[in-house]
């Protein structure tokens, strides 16, 4: 999965995926995702105790946040 490049703070990337993202779950992986950029999605997995296909499905799900961010 490539990564696009998003030139906004933390608190910028938070607040717009408060506002358009409802599902917490959703919400908390993306912001992790989007924040803390972790090292691959098998940590990004672990970290929020899902397992790999469901992070994929969520950030999937939610991909139409990078035109909000872009």
């Amino acid at each position: 999965m490539g990564r696009i490049r998003i030139d906004r703070s933390a608190d910028e990337i938070i607040h717009i995926l408060d506002q358009y993202i409802h599902n917490q779950l959703d919400r908390r992986v993306m912001i992790t995702y989007l924040t803390d950029y972790p090292d691959s999605l098998e940590a990004l997995a672990e970290e929020h105790d899902l397992s790999v296909s469901t992070v994929k499905r969520i950030i999937n799900r939610n991909s139409f946040i990078y035109k909000h961010l872009t």
